[in-house]
């Protein structure tokens, strides 16, 4: 008697749900990352307008960007406490409402000139509820990958450079046609706030297990603040954050510095430099798209290796080769192989739903730091040794990536099938 084929896609997941609602949570996903990104590159594209409209000076802006760095890091390390006692989804439901609120009061205290402090308070708290919603989505996307049964989050983070783009060129339109810095960031304020809003009630649960497995709710990291705190001393939080530290590293440093690097070390045009930044973020891009397949097929530990080796390269070729068009071979590698170090960091903090939040957000906090300290490093030591011996230092945290990539292996007996679940218990 023939069997009847298995179904394509399981009928139940995580938490008792159906495909169609994993799916919309997926695609709720999608949009709330590339919000964020629509956020940052917003106010990033119009900072020159801000300096030219306070008359700042190189240092002054550097006091505003601190703001916004400042929040960052206060909202990370409050983080995990805050999703433990609300949840994902409704953290990130008031990350969408006051978030936008210092995005906007800090967009019009820069066209009013109303003064560096104003403008302060508001980066402060943009930064420090995007920063928590940052923990709160990839916490909410980590535990959607584990119901999809396939891996997803490095195309959530395609989402967020995709949102950076729109926001890079809706900022550059902005500056072409003289709008006013607080008309843009208003806009902008509305539109993240409305479209984050409608696309939270698509998002489930972060605390479905499959069946057989203990409720979140049971374990000592989610219920107390010292629980949670003791996550720190656990080594594959450290060196799951090595990972994410040193491809951070490699992400950050060329944000900041590989259009100078190309410019001043290899002789391009300002323009050639600007191209070859898009050359990184469109390989990056591409990276994280295809990525999925490869972490699939092949596990996280091997495409974690085989992207440091590739970053490894590229650095290599960028430092030490003359040639610029050679240069644009080890920038597409660059990309390529910083592209998975912090999407599958975050993953792989996520492994365990019981100490999910606090995980996500250590390993987060170790992350931000490379965004936040790296390029300062880079150029006290590009002002001694020049930029491009600088990036060497990129190149030591990228062998340190590449030789704490273990730390980040599945679960023994993980699988990317969808198991048979149940809902959490009340």
């Amino acid at each position: 008697m023939s069997q009847s084929p298995a179904p394509a896609h399981p009928t139940s997941y995580p938490g008792g749900l159906d495909r169609r609602q994993v799916v919309a949570w997926r695609n709720a996903m999608f949009v709330i990352f590339s919000l964020c990104g629509l956020g940052l590159a917003s106010w990033v594209a119009r900072l020159p307008a801000v300096r030219d409209s306070l008359g700042a000076s190189t240092l002054d802006m550097g006091a505003l960007i601190f703001g916004l760095s400042l929040g960052s890091i206060l909202g990370l390390l409050v983080s995990s406490h805050v999703i433990a006692r609300l949840g994902a989804r409704t953290t990130m439901r008031w990350a969408f409402t006051v978030a936008p609120v210092g995005l906007a009061f800090a967009g019009i205290s820069a066209s009013l000139g109303t003064g560096f402090a104003a403008i302060f308070v508001g980066l402060a708290v943009f930064g420090a509820f995007f920063s928590v919603n940052d923990v709160a989505m990839n916490v909410s996307g980590a535990a959607n990958e584990r119901a999809l049964g396939r891996t997803i989050m490095p195309i959530y983070h395609a989402f967020f450079s995709f949102g950076t783009i729109i926001g890079a060129g809706a900022g550059a339109l902005a500056e072409a046609w003289a709008v006013p810095i607080a008309v843009h960031m208003g806009i902008v304020a509305v539109v993240i706030f409305g479209a984050g809003q409608l696309s939270l009630r698509f998002l489930q649960s972060e605390h479905g297990v499959a069946e057989g497995e203990e409720p979140v709710a049971d374990d000592d990291h989610s219920k107390s603040w010292r629980g949670r705190l003791s996550i720190w001393r656990d080594p594959r939080t450290l060196l799951i954050g090595v990972i994410v530290l040193g491809m951070a590293f490699a992400e950050g440093s060329a944000n900041d510095w590989l259009t100078l690097a190309m410019v001043d070390g290899h002789g391009l045009s300002r323009a050639g430099g600007a191209l070859m930044f898009g050359i990184f973020v469109t390989a990056m891009t591409v990276g994280r798209l295809c990525g999925v397949f490869l972490l699939d097929r092949f596990g996280r530990v091997p495409v974690l290796r085989g992207s440091a080796a590739l970053a490894m390269v590229g650095l290599l070729i960028v430092i030490f080769v003359p040639s610029a068009e050679v240069a644009i071979v080890g920038i597409v590698l660059w990309g390529l192989g910083s592209a998975l170090g912090f999407p599958v960091g975050m993953s792989a903090a996520a492994d365990d739903p019981k100490t999910a939040a606090a995980r996500v957000s250590a390993v987060a906090t170790i992350g931000y730091v490379a965004f936040l300290v790296g390029p300062p490093i880079i150029g006290v030591l590009g002002e001694h040794f020049g930029i491009l011996r600088a990036l060497l230092v990129v190149l030591v945290l990228v062998v340190a990536a590449g030789l704490a990539s273990g730390a980040a292996r599945e679960p023994k007996g993980a699988t990317r099938e969808p198991k048979k679940v149940a809902a959490p218990e009340a």
